[in-house]
């Protein structure tokens, strides 16, 4: 089996570093911004985000599958994600700099399009992805690669609240955002960093949106252009096109993927339904002054770990390494329930942690469903990947919707105060944010372990599917100069 060139899976990697840099503010900024910084409803703003995302019911099916059958000169994925480019980069500018006294139907439109933009964009990237290679290895390799994209965007994501913050305190250029990076790091073990002043979250969420949209639409068509021009799709297999209700049928049928859908809705619940309220926990209950500097480090311990999560899927199998990632943030989310105002360095140090299994998280389930794709086209004898990744994006979506909406809603209507913070909260509503960053993930990693623990799709058990699928291109290739 021929290796993947290192310089196509990098370059093929590379979408993947705008369409992270979006996913950390939608998490982090965006139900601040609106809540807090604009004035609306916290459970509002979180039921928006939950009905926005269940657009893609109809969205990710639909471009899922018309990506598998889309014949081009260019290729199946490319067309899609050269029209969701523009379409994405306008509405992250709309939604991520909104006019004062903006609405929820404003946020709920441009919301919406942003929403379709990185479905046309992100999905048929990552089915790509996962047609470049049919090797269980190499497959890991091209995630890994895609994982380092994501977590370079991640840090260019958090560099821009971090410079945000240190503006604010009067310091500029290169030099001063270096200097007080590794005051924050210092700081953090000797304590020096809790007698910085906390910006009001109010005055910080603006300027810190509009800076990041300038990256995303400044970055994403250069990193698209980049995979469509230099990155080639693989030739499509030669394949019989089954009607949408039988191919549908047998994903159904499909025991892995089933399995593999439930873990990345119950792994992806317990994520959203934490950092939905994240930024709130840090700097309302711990008294964190400089969010954008701790999700710095906490990316840069995300990037160096990616290699320790591929070594280990390599030496245990995929899912075995994914249930070390769980096991760890489960552990990490407990410890955290007993941290107080002003516990900086030990919250730091678990955030570094949790920080280390981020990687695992994001790549190891993306790996996993690759492979699944096999067990599917050794029954129908079609490549949809594209598909696919349709139903474990919308999996996810829905998960994150939910997780969000529901998380907001209960401290909010607990009776948590965006804008003013503990002061201006209620007591039940202080605790349920304590509870929900803390526990709520737990609760949803215990029961994907029991999923994870049985998983079928093993190395060997891959390497024998792999085995069968080449049996049957070989015969198919002798049909075909038969037949010629």
């Amino acid at each position: 089996m021929s290796e993947l060139a290192r310089r196509t899976i990098y370059t093929h990697g590379a979408l993947g570093m705008p369409l992270a840099i979006i996913g950390y503010p939608l998490s982090i900024w965006i139900p601040a911004h609106y809540a807090g910084g604009l004035g609306l409803s916290l459970a509002a703003v979180g039921t928006i985000l939950m009905l926005a995302r269940f657009t893609d019911v109809i969205t990710d099916p639909i471009v899922g599958e018309l990506s598998d059958r889309t014949h081009t000169r260019f290729g199946r994925r490319k067309p899609w994600i050269l029209l969701g480019t523009p379409i994405m980069a306008f509405s992250v500018w709309q939604l991520f700099v909104p006019a004062e006294g903006v609405g929820l139907g404003y946020f709920l439109l441009w919301l919406t399009l942003f929403f379709l933009g990185s479905t046309l964009v992100g999905l048929p990237h990552r089915a790509w992805g996962a047609e470049l290679s049919v090797d269980y290895h190499q497959r890991s390799r091209v995630t890994a690669a895609r994982e380092f994209y994501i977590l370079v965007g991640l840090m260019i994501a958090a560099s821009v609240p971090m410079i945000v913050e240190i503006q604010a305190d009067g310091g500029v250029g290169v030099g001063a955002v270096a200097t007080q990076l590794w005051s924050d790091a210092t700081g953090a073990f000797t304590g020096a960093i809790m007698e910085r002043e906390t910006v009001d979250r109010a005055t910080l969420t603006g300027p810190v949106l509009a800076g990041l949209a300038g990256v995303v639409i400044t970055l994403l068509p250069l990193a698209a252009l980049l995979v469509l021009f230099f990155v080639a799709e693989p030739a499509p297999v030669r394949r019989r096109q089954l009607p949408l209700r039988d191919g549908l049928r047998l994903v159904l049928r499909n025991g892995p993927m089933k399995r593999v859908l439930v873990i990345a809705l119950l792994v992806h619940f317990g994520e959203s339904f934490r950092n939905a309220v994240s930024l709130f926990f840090m700097r309302d209950l711990i008294g964190i002054p400089t969010i954008g500097a701790a999700y710095f480090f906490y990316f840069i311990a995300a990037l160096g770990a990616v290699p320790f999560w591929l070594w280990l899927g390599r030496r245990v199998g995929k899912h075995r390494a994914f249930m070390c990632t769980l096991i760890v943030v489960a552990g990490v989310s407990a410890a955290n329930l007993f941290l107080g105002y002003g516990d900086y360095l030990p919250f730091f140090l678990l955030f570094i942690v949790k920080g280390f299994c981020f990687g695992g998280l994001q790549f190891l389930p993306v790996a996993m469903l690759a492979d699944v794709v096999d067990v599917d086209t050794a029954r129908s004898g079609e490549q949809r990947a594209g598909s696919y990744f349709a139903i474990l994006g919308f999996s996810e979506k829905l998960a994150i919707a939910i997780g969000t909406g529901a998380s907001l809603n209960i401290v909010g209507l607990l009776g948590f105060d965006p804008s003013g913070g503990v002061d201006a909260s209620t007591d039940a509503g202080v605790t349920s944010l304590r509870l929900v960053y803390c526990l709520g993930p737990i609760v949803f990693y215990a029961l994907a372990l029991k999923l994870i623990w049985s998983y079928p799709l093993t190395p060997e058990r891959h390497a024998r599917l792999r085995e069968r699928l080449a049996r049957r291109m070989d015969l198919l290739e002798k049909r075909s100069r038969v037949a010629g």
